[in-house]
């Protein structure tokens, strides 16, 4: 067990991402049942909205789990720390803006702070601000990312120069060769979207999970270039229209209209390839069964021994 693993209480240095609007409780608590962190995403989501599926997910695992909460798409995220405080959950994620003004006021009530971050500057920032882990995520990744675009493989190396708390890493992982890869690298853990998503576990339309199980090495495409809310999505006949009217000059509240939570659930929940985005890292191209969540974390431990006794062999 490593620092991670202690400091989160987790058998496994295995985390899931938060997905937005369509985290859902079974899927946060299978992870966190089989020995990994589950997350749930807040998105958009209102308190009332969130506070059921915290109630949810309690109700089915006794493990921790972590609340994501996107500071600056989440319109209240002084209500969510309210939420993480009353239910005491044990872990917050935070991304998508400033984590400073929320870490202390979190750790008065005992909850680690997991601060999901682009680059080392960012990582700094956050370590010293009071982040418990530092959440690596490269442009691999699926659904909203940095506009910087750098690669998990070079950003976890800097990270990992940068920070003295456990580095997790997020962005192209899918397996246990992964896991070793990024372990080799410095990091202590993983975190994973893409491949929870397509998981027996995963509550999502089964259109979604068989066009990540189909996806080749050019099924994704990076999104919101030209506005600056870069994201990697599935092509999709709905990606494709999104690209043509990217090059129409639109505004960002007319991008944010059209890229809002209600088309990513469209797409990934009812499985809506026209009129609604499929959120997939370019991992996709190298998933191709659909095991339980507790098949997966098992798969995984295992591949990481296998991958470390191969290498000790090679040498």
């Amino acid at each position: 067990m490593n620092e991670l693993c202690r400091l989160l209480d987790i058998k496994y240095p295995i985390i899931q991402g938060g997905m937005g609007n369509i985290s859902h409780p079974d899927l946060t608590a299978a992870v966190s049942n089989a020995g990994g962190l589950g997350t749930l995403g807040v998105g958009t989501m209102t308190p009332d909205e969130i506070e059921t599926k915290i109630i949810e997910t309690k109700q089915k695992t006794n493990k921790p789990f972590s609340l994501n909460i996107p500071i600056q798409v989440n319109g209240d995220p002084k209500a969510m720390m309210k939420l993480v405080i009353k239910h005491q959950i044990p872990a917050v994620t935070l991304s998508a803006g400033n984590p400073a003004p929320y870490i202390d006021k979190l750790h008065e009530y005992g909850v680690k702070v997991l601060v999901v971050v682009g680059n080392a500057k960012q990582a700094a920032k956050a370590e010293a601000a009071g982040a418990d882990v530092i959440i690596g995520e490269g442009y691999e990744a699926a659904g909203i990312n940095s506009p910087q675009e750098h690669t998990t493989l070079t950003l976890i190396q800097q990270l990992t120069e940068t920070v003295k708390v456990p580095v997790v890493a997020a962005g192209g992982i899918s397996n246990g060769r992964g896991l070793a890869a990024m372990m080799m690298l410095g990091a202590q853990g993983v975190q994973m979207g893409t491949r929870f998503a397509a998981t027996k576990d995963a509550p999502f339309s089964p259109v979604y999970k068989e066009k990540i199980l189909q996806a080749s090495d050019h099924c994704t495409v990076v999104l919101g270039r030209k506005v600056g809310r870069v994201r990697r999505v599935l092509k999709t006949a709905y990606a494709e229209s999104l690209l043509e009217k990217e090059n129409q000059n639109l505004s960002l509240e007319e991008w944010a209209q059209l890229t809002s939570e209600a088309f990513h659930i469209k797409g990934a929940i009812e499985g809506n390839d026209r009129e609604g985005f499929m959120n997939s890292g370019q991992i996709a191209a190298v998933i191709h069964d659909l095991p339980s969540v507790e098949e997966l974390l098992q798969t995984m431990m295992k591949e990481l021994m296998d991958t470390v006794k191969n290498i000790n062999k090679l040498f």
